[in-house]
């Protein structure tokens, strides 16, 4: 079975473009809009790649499973194979793991996917850990009310900008971070490793500004298909799209 990689820096114009501005000093916000000029084409593809559609939609299902009457049971259902009673790291995992074989069943494995992938499961354990944390730690229940309270409007927009917020510092990392190490040392762009992750960390706070866009929509297109019980995976696919776009054009809002 083979994996689909995204393409080695293309000797192209737009490409030569992102590593002047890496080698200069221009900001990650400007860095970021070169690299999605130059890298137009494999963004597109995110929006109708497996891995890619299966992250996003099971994230959508999830709050709803929580609010079965068997959340083990509902989530098997969807894929994820989880014990009785599944904690925080269980979860996590049963959900990667889910959407590994979704993706090994398509036979279409590609950087896109596994970018999601890894955006999706960082979503899912970063929100419910950091609202069951206590000093006493979190119990399986715990986590299954924090799940369940993901199905508000507000509540869901909050974990597709954190989603998308991921995924798009994953895709620019991918290509900038092959870049980046040739402007280590003195006399160049960065005096010290520590400063270039300066740079990776202001790219990151870029990408999370930028998602406030897809925030700003998702809970509602979430509660309306709710409402229409129309969670569907074409749905969600049309949403993803959607999406993807308006975070290509607010990358590139935030550099003008």
């Amino acid at each position: 079975m083979g994996h689909i990689r995204l393409g080695r820096l293309p000797r192209t114009k737009r490409w030569a473009e992102v590593v002047e501005l890496v080698g200069g000093s221009a900001s990650s916000a400007a860095v970021a809009s070169a690299t999605l000029d130059a890298a137009e084409g494999d963004l597109a593809r995110a929006a109708s790649d497996p891995g890619v559609l299966r992250s996003f939609y099971l994230l959508t299902q999830l709050p709803d499973a929580a609010r079965s009457e068997d959340f083990a049971a509902a989530l098997r259902g969807l894929g994820i194979q989880v014990s009785g009673t599944p904690s925080t790291a269980e979860l996590s995992a049963a959900l990667s793991d889910a959407i590994d074989r979704h993706i090994n069943s398509t036979r279409q494995r590609t950087d896109l996917g596994d970018m999601a992938q890894s955006a999706a499961v960082e979503t899912l354990a970063s929100l419910v850990s950091g609202r069951t944390a206590s000093l006493f730690g979190s119990t399986p229940d715990d986590v299954r009310r924090e799940v369940s309270k993901l199905a508000t409007e507000k509540q869901f927009g909050s974990v597709a900008r954190d989603f998308f917020a991921r995924f798009a510092q994953r895709f620019l990392t991918y290509y900038v971070s092959r870049e980046l190490p040739q402007h280590v040392g003195p006399d160049r762009r960065f005096d010290s490793a520590a400063e270039q992750r300066r740079f990776n960390d202001a790219l990151d706070l870029h990408c999370k500004q930028a998602s406030k866009i897809v925030e700003k929509f998702a809970g509602t297109w979430y509660s309306k298909a709710r409402f229409e019980k129309d969670l569907s995976e074409d749905r969600t696919a049309r949403f993803v799209g959607y999406a993807l776009k308006k975070m290509r054009l607010e990358l590139r809002r935030g550099d003008a």
